[in-house]
């Protein structure tokens, strides 16, 4: 196996364009475990570990940029008003799988248990992929997402990073598996209230071939909650029977499969707790803003 360590995005540009086959590793808390139990052997690795443009970090009025190589201890770290991504980022592994995981790492996975990918999702973030002599494009997270560990990403490419427009409102991210820590999510949801629409957003991972959004939920729950008053008053709560519903119809936007971390029917049971947990977080002020 040949293993490559450039120092800068375009000698990583210049060998991966000779070299198309090469897997790129940053982290590796997905791809050393696939080498070390031998279900992959790579021709070739590109170590982007040495790029400081993978790790930029950028937040304006105009959108929010997370670099492909920015671990999830550092989003922790600095990215607090992003609730929703620092949440999900707590959850990823331990102590150091937090320190070396990476945001580009889950992308790059494609895997619809990724817990950065609902946030993603729910913010209808582009993904930036950058190839050969800087050739740049952008690609919304739901056309670079395809199915089960297979995203849009040609060989030649490298994953920038991700960008979204900030959203001024309360959200979470919650997830249930077979243990409190440590653990790939059996269910998950994103949800995020965007008060200058006067929309709900939802997100739900690992219950799909990918990432998926619940159109049919968030308009249910952003009428509802319009209906409630709970836009300009946090008195405005929902009913228990809205909450039911939504929780039903959040789960209807999901397609499970039974695996070894559970069943069809647990998830969608999972879905809808966690989707009614998560909106009477968002409207009673629970959930961060």
């Amino acid at each position: 196996m040949d293993v490559f360590l450039p120092a800068s995005l375009d000698e990583a540009l210049e060998i991966l364009a000779g070299r198309p086959e090469a897997v790129p590793i940053a982290g590796g808390t997905d791809l050393m475990v696939a080498l070390n139990f031998r279900r992959l052997r790579p021709e070739a690795m590109l170590d982007l570990t040495r790029l400081p443009e993978l790790r930029e970090v950028r937040r304006s009025d105009d959108g929010v940029f997370v670099g492909a190589g920015v671990t999830y201890a550092r989003i922790v770290r600095e990215l607090r008003g992003v609730s929703t991504l620092v949440q999900a980022s707590r959850t990823v592994g331990s102590p150091q799988i937090r320190a070396r995981g990476t945001v580009g790492g889950n992308l790059g996975t494609g895997s619809p248990a990724g817990d950065a990918l609902p946030v993603l999702a729910v913010h209808d973030a582009d993904i930036e992929l950058v190839g050969a002599g800087g050739r740049r494009r952008s690609v919304p997270w739901h056309e670079f997402l395809l199915g089960p560990k297979r995203t849009a990403r040609a060989p030649d490419e490298l994953i920038l990073g991700a960008r979204w427009r900030p959203i001024e409102g309360p959200g979470s991210f919650s997830k249930v598996g077979t243990r409190n820590a440590m653990v790939i999510a059996v269910a998950s949801v994103c949800l995020q209230l965007d008060p200058a629409t006067r929309t709900v957003r939802v997100a739900l991972g690992s219950v799909a071939p990918t990432v998926v959004r619940a159109p049919e939920a968030e308009a249910y729950a952003s009428h509802a909650l319009t209906d409630a008053g709970s836009w300009e008053s946090p008195e405005g709560t929902l009913a228990d029977g809205a909450l039911r519903e939504f929780g039903e119809l959040v789960a209807g936007a999901a397609s499970p499969i039974d695996d070894v971390r559970g069943s069809a029917d647990y998830r969608r049971h999972a879905l809808t707790v966690l989707a009614r947990r998560a909106l009477t977080w968002a409207t009673s002020g629970e959930a961060a803003a």
